[in-house]
């Protein structure tokens, strides 16, 4: 199991970024032969407005009491979007305080469940924070995993995980064309996750298992992207309607279950919206739904010769 530690996330994300960063994208002289790329610790440390040494420090992990101008002024030198910046809060705000996050079953709460059957035309999926799915309306599981059980999310043991069908389970991947863009969207969102809770077990045993079964997660996971997705685009290839173009949206509950309902729709009068009705209607004329995989076949790997790319 992959064990992620404050240290470690918060060094880890100022390499990375001080790595993307050019010096004349900041503004600098480039001088010297650069054995690595991107900025030197010292050119990031002047841009920041901290010592060099303290800078050096505070990335091996060796300094623990960060102020918040600080923190502020190397996302600044870092030239971090929103969410990044966000992000780097969460990693050295969590260095400075002793958690221990309490793992329970978790459930989708009633309410919940009653809203989501009720959008009968709109395919919708409550998450869990590490991407778990604790629940899904008809349309929803016939969109997204309809080779699956509609039962499966009930139970902890049998719980599908979004982010682990999407690197691990053929059929999912080729519901996606653009499968680059969808799993670099997912490892962004569980990004932001682990800087809340880098020491949740569960979260950690998910990283584990994903970064030893797809080469193409620890290649994602490495470069340290971060960006909270709330709402976008999703170009889906469904076995039963064919090619779907549709718009998501994530709904937050006002509460700090860290849960979520992604729900999906069709512009009126377009062909995906035509889909999704012959989806529903499908649905409806199937009750019992085709034949459903187990857990050890939904979490197959793929062959190598079929990523993408490869570690080096």
């Amino acid at each position: 199991m992959v064990v992620m530690t404050m240290v470690s996330e918060l060094g880890e994300f100022l390499r990375v970024r001080r790595a993307a960063l050019k010096p004349e994208d900041v503004g600098l002289l480039n001088y010297g032969i650069r054995r690595v790329p991107g900025l030197r610790r010292e050119e990031l440390a002047m841009l920041a407005g901290v010592s060099n040494t303290y800078y050096t420090r505070l990335e091996q992990g060796l300094s623990n009491n960060a102020s918040e101008a600080i923190i502020d002024a190397i996302a600044r030198a870092l030239n971090l979007t929103i969410d990044e910046r966000a992000h780097l809060f969460n990693l050295a705000r969590a260095r400075n305080t002793k958690r221990r996050t309490v793992t329970k079953p978790d459930k989708a709460r009633t309410g919940t469940l009653r809203l989501i059957q009720s959008m009968s035309s709109t395919p919708a999926i409550v998450l869990g924070r590490r991407s778990e799915v604790l629940a899904w309306n008809r349309l929803g599981h016939r969109l997204v995993a309809g080779h699956l059980d509609f039962d499966a999310p009930k139970s902890a043991a049998t719980r599908p995980n979004m982010t682990r069908l999407l690197f691990l389970d053929h059929h999912t991947r080729e519901l996606y064309p653009r499968w680059l863009e969808e799993a670099t969207r997912a490892v962004s969102s569980l990004r932001l996750v682990a800087g809340r809770a880098a020491d949740d077990p569960e979260l950690a045993s998910l990283v584990g298992e994903l970064t030893l079964k797809s080469e193409e997660f620890a290649k994602l996971w490495a470069r340290h992207p971060v960006e909270n997705c709330m709402s976008g685009l999703k170009h889906m290839h469904h076995p039963e309607v064919g090619d779907l173009e549709l718009n998501f949206e994530v709904l937050t509950p006002p509460d700090d279950s860290g849960h979520r309902i992604l729900m999906y729709a069709a512009d009126p009068g377009t062909p995906a919206a035509e889909a999704l009705q012959l989806l529903a209607a499908g649905d409806a004329a199937e009750p019992e739904g085709p034949a459903r995989l187990s857990l050890d076949q939904q979490s197959s790997t793929l062959p190598q010769s079929d990523s993408p790319f490869r570690l080096r």
